[in-house]
């Protein structure tokens, strides 16, 4: 069975995403659990907390149907002291909230070696950090994004999630979020069914869909290996209709959360429909 949802808000505290949720016919969501644009966020309240499990129970979300994300701040590989320093303390944070509020995973972009030192460094940095992370909390997966190698970023080829992943002490706690758009832009053809197939054998072979935790669905605005990250609605860009057409009929991803990052957030319920009209 597959689990649509949107990245919702979380405005007015984070109890309030499972019902945003259900308001657009979401079986899965992903929010941010603290504000996304600030360093320091203030500590989740026990009611905060107590009314997010409630409401999770409520509308029937469990855990692995909630890919929460982190501050698009954090910058795990970090080639400077203070930015790592901050970025670990914040990213440390984040998952002990998610450890507080019952969920089992937390995405996140690997980060990105700013031109200063290598991407083999900066990816050992990465894993590094995450084990930090790992070290202090339970229960919680960290959840690494492929990115679209816009810029510095690092997480652009399934080689590179595997090295970091490699270099993770506890295994069984890391995970990977496949972002459609990213992937397209970095350079996997999924538009095209040859390339499509090509690339989640790779996927697997590489990673090994053991790992996959989540999808990230949006379409693209910008063409194959333009290594630039610029969503767009579900059919609307690049990649079209039909590569969802065939992620949301591949029985691989049943039972994982896919999450609209679409940039019209009003056109959520509409694309959650569409999606599940094409499950044949």
């Amino acid at each position: 069975m597959k689990y649509i949802g949107a990245h919702v808000s979380a405005s007015g505290g984070v109890e309030n995403a499972p019902a945003n949720a259900v308001k657009i016919g979401a079986k899965a969501f992903g929010l941010f659990t603290r504000n996304q644009r600030q360093w320091v966020s203030k500590p989740l309240t026990k009611e905060s907390i107590t009314s997010f499990r409630d409401n999770c129970e409520k509308y029937g979300y469990a855990p692995w149907q909630i890919l929460p994300h982190d501050s698009y701040l954090i910058n795990l590989g970090h080639p400077e002291p203070a930015g790592l320093k901050k970025s670990r303390e914040a990213f440390l944070d984040e998952m002990k909230r998610c450890e507080q509020l019952g969920l089992d995973r937390l995405n996140f972009h690997p980060g990105s070696h700013l031109n200063q030192i290598s991407e083999e460094k900066c990816m050992k940095i990465i894993a590094e950090s995450i084990n930090i992370s790992l070290d202090k909390t339970t229960g919680v997966t960290a959840v690494i994004e492929n990115t679209a190698g816009q810029g510095s970023n690092i997480g652009y080829s399934f080689e590179q999630i595997r090295f970091i992943i490699d270099h993770v002490e506890d295994q069984s706690r890391v995970g990977v979020c496949f972002d459609t758009c990213h992937g397209y832009t970095s350079g996997y053809n999924i538009k095209d069914p040859g390339g499509y197939n090509q690339t989640f054998q790779e996927f697997d072979e590489v990673i090994g869909f053991n790992y996959l935790k989540g999808f990230h669905l949006n379409d693209s605005k910008k063409e194959l290996g333009s290594r630039v990250d610029r969503h767009d609605q579900i059919g609307k860009g690049l990649l079209g209709e039909e590569v969802f057409r065939r992620i949301v009929n591949d029985s691989r991803f049943d039972e994982i959360p896919m999450i609209l990052e679409t940039p019209d957030e009003e056109l959520w319920g509409k694309e959650i429909l569409l999606l599940y009209s094409l499950i044949e």
